[in-house]
């Protein structure tokens, strides 16, 4: 029933985005005033409409550099790809196509991330004049505007895209190189998340650090404070790298995944539509459990905010296993044959399952290692009382010995899904861990509404009640954030190694055509194969060059931050006294050109290594590249994410009131490491997801291209 399976599809998309207009709606039916009057009413719009204005100012700019930058990349793919398999068409100019129709959908789900999250915000604030339970369902409802458009339009994209090329491509290609072409949409969304990443990564941790800098630790005002020239540049940046960022990073993956499931299916599944589609279909089913999900759980008093958070996680994962191991029955055959190895339909529910508990796995347990009610950070914020330095080495240390765990949760449901699938249980077990997307979306996008919503009270000068409430949201939303962060990078992990087995996958099928059957593309890649060692090595050090050349960019960013905020408190009058206007826009404004371009190098770097190996040296070396950028690449990932995380919160301990408190010494060590933090939890950590699917989808991409034309340096 290869027509229905494709029906069934667009309508749980359709779906899906009729959910999210109906949460819109709720959200944009409270007023943005609600009972406000006076100078709180008019200082709350003015501070609305500035973080609103500046987030679109920075989304405009960025879709303006991203619109050229996709033509030319579009035009590239077009000239280099050409299979040779029907001598009038180059695929290239199909794959161009998918390439920018990725692009499109991903940036259209960022922009209506951005929007509902600059709208929730203020409305969140004063939502929490009433209750903290009002507050919660407006920034829970904004974030569930992201998750389910960004599910649905991936879906749709990803169906209509596949409708498309197998209508107008020409029926004598091989399926494999039908999905290649396909895949091309998966690079175009992954593109857009490095840029998105990237950008609003290193915008938001300028603001961030020079706000905090001078300040807090130099002006001894407190955080959010409105004197602080810098405070909206702060909020802005919270909203184009944690909303807009975060949704165009987890939406590459979800198209990612799919791809990489479809093109190994192609070699399997040729003449089976349905079990073709099932990778998509796995999304599609995640968009009504996470209806279902959001009905089931409320909150009513403060106690409840953060074990709501984590029942979303949990109940949506056991209603995703239970639907999944009905609609794979129906879609997979009972048996089916990959590479000689025979395999069912069950032990590919089985790889979802694995990849479904790894990810659960991987969220709590970087909630465990980066909230504040556990030991891990307590420890951290204990070693503030001797000082930053000490604070420092206990949050590395955290970093690095967080990695162990999810790493073998990882390790295990890789082993799983080789063992009952190949590498397609692999692709699938990358699907399971995205399963609950449209709900880890839903809660991530929560985080920086509720984040947003105390600033605003802070700033609007709302009572304190107000700002004791949008704390108690933000606190759960800073938990719920890192498991986000935990969360996209254990799917990227698996993701990348999806992408992997399918560009092997491609490219030995490439080969066979080119030099005969018996070829064994898999069988010929040596470990001891100096090329292939040399390529691991290169590979291996990628992520800790990116690193650098991010974290160096954030640091240019907020010395350039540092300087304005100084200058202002120097030259305009009143400023400490509450009795000068900052200039806010001068901060935006150098926030946003700083983050254009910074994100520059980083681009290139990642989307240059494998084009250039793969045509000096060949497949085999860009499979080197890309193995040692995926082991290296997730560990360092990990490592600086819950460092970052954990800094955040022992510093947030020490605010609420433990060892000593806000002002003490050691709520200055604190602040020191949150600062050092936040490059790595909020730029380098996240953006090392995109350095290894990138790196991945591009290499499978450009699979003809290397096989074609790569190894220039090797005899071809």
């Amino acid at each position: 029933m290869p027509g229905m399976t494709i029906s069934i599809t667009i309508l749980l998309s359709l779906f899906g985005l009729g959910v999210a207009y109906l949460y819109m709606r709720q959200v944009m039916s409270v007023p943005l005033d609600l009972g406000l009057e006076g100078e709180q009413k008019s200082r709350l719009k003015f501070i609305h409409g500035a973080i609103a204005q500046g987030a679109m100012a920075f989304l405009k700019q960025e879709y303006k550099f991203l619109a050229i930058f996709m033509l030319v990349f579009a035009a590239i793919i077009a000239v280099l790809i050409d299979d040779n398999h029907t001598p009038d068409t180059r695929e290239g100019l199909y794959t161009a196509v998918a390439f920018l129709f990725g692009g499109i959908i991903s940036i259209a789900s960022g922009y209506i991330g951005m929007k509902i999250a600059t709208q929730g915000n203020a409305r969140t604030t004063v939502s929490a004049r009433n209750d903290i339970s009002d507050a919660y369902k407006v920034a829970l409802n904004s974030g569930a505007v992201m998750g389910f458009a960004l599910v649905s339009l991936a879906v749709l994209g990803l169906v209509l895209v596949y409708v498309a090329m197998k209508a107008w491509v020409p029926a004598d290609l091989p399926n494999y190189v039908l999905m290649e072409i396909i895949a091309g949409f998966g690079l175009g969304g992954s593109t857009i998340a490095l840029f998105a990443r990237v950008g609003g990564g290193i915008f938001t941790k300028a603001a961030d650090v020079g706000a905090d800098l001078v300040g807090k630790v130099e002006k001894g005002i407190p955080e959010d404070d409105p004197r602080n020239p810098a405070v909206i540049a702060d909020n802005v940046g919270d909203n184009v790298g944690d909303v807009a960022g975060m949704g165009a990073d987890l939406f590459g993956s979800c198209a990612e995944s799919t791809c990489a499931a479809m093109v190994i299916s192609a070699v399997v599944f040729a003449g089976n539509i349905d079990a073709l589609l099932y990778p998509i279909m796995i999304s599609a089913v995640g968009i009504p459990i996470s209806l279902i999900t959001l009905m089931c759980v409320s909150v009513k008093k403060e106690e409840d905010v953060a074990p709501a958070l984590m029942k979303l996680l949990v109940i949506s994962s056991v209603l995703m296993a239970i639907s999944m191991y009905f609609v794979t029955g129906m879609m997979i055959p009972a048996e089916f044959v990959l590479r000689d190895v025979t395999y069912t339909s069950m032990g590919i529910y089985w790889c979802f399952f694995s990849g479904l508990v790894a990810g659960l796995a991987v969220g709590l347990l970087t909630g465990y290692y980066t909230s504040d009610k556990y030991s891990p950070v307590q420890e951290v914020a204990k070693s503030c009382e001797t000082g930053a330095a000490t604070n420092i080495i206990y949050g590395l240390a955290l970093g690095y010995k967080s990695t162990v765990l999810p790493y073998i949760a990882i390790a295990i449901a890789i082993f799983v899904s080789w063992a009952l699938g190949g590498m397609y249980g692999v692709a699938i077990g990358s699907l399971g861990m995205l399963g609950t997307l449209a709900i880890a979306l839903t809660i991530d996008a929560y985080g920086p509404v509720a984040d947003n919503a105390g600033g605003i009270a802070e700033m609007a000068g709302l009572d304190k009640e107000v700002r004791r409430r949008t704390d108690i949201l933000d606190s759960a939303g800073n938990t719920t954030a890192a498991i986000g962060k935990g969360f996209a990078i254990g799917a990227a992990i698996l993701t990348s190694l999806a992408l992997f087995a399918a560009f092997l996958t491609s490219a030995d099928a490439l080969m066979k055509e080119q030099r005969g059957d018996s070829y064994d593309l898999l069988g010929s890649i040596n470990l001891l194969d100096p090329i292939v060692f040399v390529s691991l090595f290169l590979g291996a050090v990628l992520p800790f060059l990116f690193t650098a050349m991010t974290m160096k960019s954030v640091g240019k960013a907020a010395f350039d931050m540092i300087e304005e905020v100084r200058r202002q408190f120097n030259t305009i009058p009143g400023i400490m006294e509450g009795t000068g206007e900052p200039d806010y826009a001068q901060c935006v404004a150098i926030s946003t050109k700083a983050a254009l371009r910074e994100m520059i190098a980083p681009g290139v770097l990642i989307m240059g290594t494998p084009l250039v190996v793969g045509f000096l040296f060949g497949v085999p070396a860009v499979a080197g590249i890309l193995a040692g950028s995926l082991v290296t690449g997730g560990v360092l990932a990990i490592a600086s994410s819950n460092s970052g995380g954990a800094w955040d919160n022992a510093k947030k301990y020490v605010e609420a009131g433990n060892l000593g408190g806000k002002g003490s010494e050691v709520h200055k060590a604190a602040v020191v490491g949150d600062t050092v933090g936040d490059p790595l939890k909020d730029t380098s950590g996240p953006s090392l997801n995109i350095l290894i699917k990138l790196s991945a989808i591009l290499s499978l991409v450009f699979a003809p291209f290397f096989v074609q034309y790569g190894g220039v340096l090797m005899g071809g």
